[in-house]
């Protein structure tokens, strides 16, 4: 529970700062002198509960009684489900299946990179770990 709390408040902020970056990148570089209120609401409440749902949603990866491919699986249909339903609700993505099917694609390959990263840097990780102990 102490960790869930934690990576909640985590993704809480994380959503939260790039709702002001996102907010101020548009009125700076998008020169509009006033932005909706309710727009603008309504954009960062998405922006929060994105981050906090794709925080949470990592603690399938500290699950030992799953393999990894079953903790991938779950994490990606988690977000992915969650993010599609936030992003048409809100806006971001448009109802119509070429945007629904763009917007996957560069969701899976955004995804997969990410995940890629990741996991090469705990597998690099790990062998520096399995050469300290063969040192010692």
């Amino acid at each position: 529970m102490k960790k869930f709390l934690y990576r909640s408040i985590i993704g809480i902020l994380i959503g939260s700062f790039i709702a002001v970056v996102v907010t101020s990148s548009i009125i700076y570089f998008g020169h509009f002198p006033v932005i909706n209120g309710e727009e603008f609401i309504k954009n960062s409440f998405g922006s929060i509960f994105c981050g906090w749902f794709f925080a949470v949603s990592s603690l399938y990866f500290e699950l030992e009684s799953l393999r990894l491919s079953q903790q991938t699986a779950l994490h990606f249909v988690t977000v992915i489900v969650l993010y599609f339903i936030l992003s048409l609700g809100i806006g971001w993505i448009l109802f119509d299946l070429k945007n629904i099917l763009i917007s996957a694609a560069i969701f899976i390959v955004v995804y997969l990179v990410i995940w890629g990263c990741y996991y090469l840097y705990f597998k690099n990780l790990a062998n520096q770990m399995n050469e300290d102990l063969e040192k010692i």
